[in-house]
């Protein structure tokens, strides 16, 4: 009896274990299930650090000669990236490292920039023929939004690569506290003391330096140059501002030692019209609608303050989804602040390109259960919280036809443009970013924002049509065939064309742009379909 009872003991306290063990298993499975998304940031950033000697440099578009931890992006934004489809080539990375060493030659502080700005004090001189130095310079003034600022800086600092200019950088706004330096052991800020600092934020096109009114007034030819000139490539340029570029024009620039360029378009598709650039350009660029992509990259790191929103949005609400969704919404309309019918044309087209689930109806409630869901992250940008609060509560309040869980998340909504507010450009700047790092993107057509951060990504976004008279344009949306930015206001012609002549027939890579009914400009490497 005592054997029979020690043995009964046994086989409770076997099956005690077993059942425990059991128990714990499930328990485990579960604890897996529910905390997966939350631990898959732990793991990114534990493989982002076991990875980081992969690609930092971009396949060589960066150099290693910079401090990392006085400018964290410039070498951790490849980890918060998929890997890239885009390849600089040797070419462009060989131009870069040539400038590089023009630019520490020629910088602020060097005696070369020192010798070059004395010639500023003596406006009417003729430079035709005289020597100068080795440098030469474009100095770019910030005007209009983040957007427009960072296209037109993307596209001098193109135009000083073609031309063996120094760029400099107007700093009297907050584009240090936005970007670190790009070039090492130098600075890119024009400095403070310019002979004229005080007067460049007044030129126009009235001013008696600038080239447009020059050459339209014929006072400017081979054998008169003066020391600087002004460039006026703004929305309201008329042509001779706009075609400063052509081999005629380059002829007499050439030769001036200070440009000063205000912009607020993407003017790169128009250099392709220059049949020297172009030489050039095709070898910069074998793909040619990856002009923006590696300039951006090269050009624009954060700093630090706005490296570090970017990262904690991304670890907290990005990091973890299956699929992220960047939506930029921007209205171009008399009425501001939210409009129904803009709410209506997203929805519309982030469902009818299955970039979004559609809802379901009690009728089509999902039952499946062992399928696994997965979770949407949706990044909205916008003045105006109500179109990101209007999509929350749609998936919030009814399930999706997939059972996928969509969230949406809106890192601000200032209501009011607010540009040359630090705080407000570095929040700008951070949601261009945040945007970038989404794996599509819809954004509102005309929108330098939007192009921004569609090319930094190396995106082809879903562009929202402009609405007209208050309706939904029906289709909502369309695929772009190019990631580059649009230049909204090109010249109505070419280098060698009659007036007249449609600058989108120019060349077969640069054409209109697809958010704009035949207009504008974009460079394309698909040249198999006309717009």
């Amino acid at each position: 009896m005592k054997f029979l009872g020690d043995l009964s003991m046994k086989m409770k306290l076997t099956i005690t274990v077993l059942t425990c063990l059991v128990l714990w298993s499930v328990t485990l499975v579960s604890f897996s299930n529910v905390f997966k998304h939350q631990l898959f940031g732990a793991q990114v950033n534990d493989s982002k650090d076991s990875e980081k000697p992969r690609d930092k440099l971009l396949e060589g578009l960066l150099t290693a000669d910079f401090d990392e931890d006085y400018c964290l992006s410039r070498y951790q934004s490849s980890l918060y990236r998929k890997p890239s489809l885009y390849k600089p080539s040797e070419y462009l990375i060989s131009k870069l490292r040539s400038y590089e060493k023009l630019h520490k030659r020629c910088g602020p502080g060097t005696e070369a920039y020192k010798e070059a700005t004395k010639i500023l004090g003596h406006d009417d001189e003729n430079y035709a023929n005289k020597s100068f130095g080795e440098c030469k310079y474009i100095v770019w003034v910030a005007v209009y939004g983040l957007g427009n600022r960072i296209l037109t800086l993307a596209s001098v600092f193109l135009y000083a690569l073609l031309t063996e200019r120094v760029v400099l950088v107007d700093q009297s706004k907050d584009i240090s506290d936005l970007f670190c330096e790009p070039f090492p052991d130098t600075s890119w800020l024009l400095p403070h003391d310019f002979p004229l600092m005080k007067k460049i934020d007044g030129y126009d096109k009235g001013y008696s330096r600038c080239y447009g009114t020059m050459l339209k007034n014929q006072t400017i030819n081979s054998t008169s140059i003066p020391p600087h000139l002004y460039l006026h490539i703004l929305h309201d340029s008329r042509d001779e501002d706009k075609m400063f570029f052509c081999p005629k024009d380059q002829t007499m620039i050439d030769k001036v030692p200070w440009l000063i360029v205000k912009a607020n378009v993407y003017f790169v598709p128009s250099l392709w019209f220059n049949p020297t650039f172009q030489t050039e350009l095709i070898k910069l660029f074998p793909q040619k609608e990856t002009v923006f992509y590696h300039l951006a990259r090269y050009l624009f790191h954060p700093t630090n303050q706005v490296w570090g929103m970017v990262t904690r949005s991304y670890d907290a609400y990005l990091s973890r989804a299956d699929q992220t969704l960047g939506i930029q919404v921007r209205v171009f309309s008399r009425r501001s602040g939210y409009l129904q019918h803009v709410m209506n044309q997203i929805v519309a087209c982030t469902q009818r390109e299955k970039l979004l689930p559609e809802l379901a109806t009690p009728e089509s409630q999902v039952t499946n259960t062992s399928r696994s869901k997965k979770l949407k992250a949706v990044l909205v940008t916008s003045l105006y919280p109500e179109y990101s609060n209007n999509l929350k509560n749609m998936y919030w309040e009814r399930p999706t036809l997939t059972g996928d869980i969509v969230e949406v998340y809106q890192p601000s909504g200032e209501r009011f443009q607010q540009t040359d507010k630090k705080l407000h450009d570095q929040k700008a700047l951070a949601e261009m970013y945040l945007l970038s790092l989404t794996d599509n993107i819809v954004t509102s057509a005309r929108s330098t924002f939007g192009y921004v951060a569609y090319s930094l990504g190396g995106l082809k976004p879903w562009l929202l049509y402009q609405p007209a008279r208050g309706k939904t344009p029906d289709p909502p949306c369309v695929r772009a065939v190019s990631m580059e930015p649009c230049f909204l206001t090109p010249p109505t012609h070419g280098c060698a064309a009659k007036k007249r002549t449609n600058s989108a027939k120019v060349v077969p890579f640069v054409r209109h742009c697809e958010d704009l009914w035949h207009d504008g400009l974009k460079l394309f490497d698909d040249t198999k379909d006309e717009l």
